[in-house]
């Protein structure tokens, strides 16, 4: 990814990982490790957990501890009723923003 694309992302990747969490639980090396399957191949883990601890903090997700057979239990994230209200409002601004961005490539049409 280059340098503007890393920025966009940077503003879009709270309801990115919101929406993974709309699919399902994860804890942050699988949320991660997603990112990078579909193609953000320069996310840094450190990103992710410290956007997985905002995110909590602003009661968007619950968390549950799980053991784990390799060290201390993980943190597993699941959207709960108001990340969800977030995750619907954030699709409706992506919709507007793309909506106009599709306009002005056309000309202002």
């Amino acid at each position: 990814m280059g340098k503007l694309a890393t920025e966009m992302l940077k503003g879009t990747l709270e309801g990115i990982v919101l929406a993974i969490l709309a699919g399902r639980p994860a804890y942050g090396y699988e949320i991660t490790a997603g990112l990078r399957a579909q193609g953000f191949s320069d996310i840094a883990e450190g990103t992710v957990y410290a956007l997985l601890v905002r995110i909590e903090q602003r009661g968007l997700v619950d968390v549950e501890k799980v053991p784990s057979e390799k060290g201390p239990p993980r943190k597993v994230f699941s959207l709960n009723a108001e990340g969800r209200e977030y995750l619907e409002e954030f699709w409706k601004t992506w919709s507007f923003l793309v909506e106009r961005l599709e306009r002005l490539r056309e000309g202002g049409k």
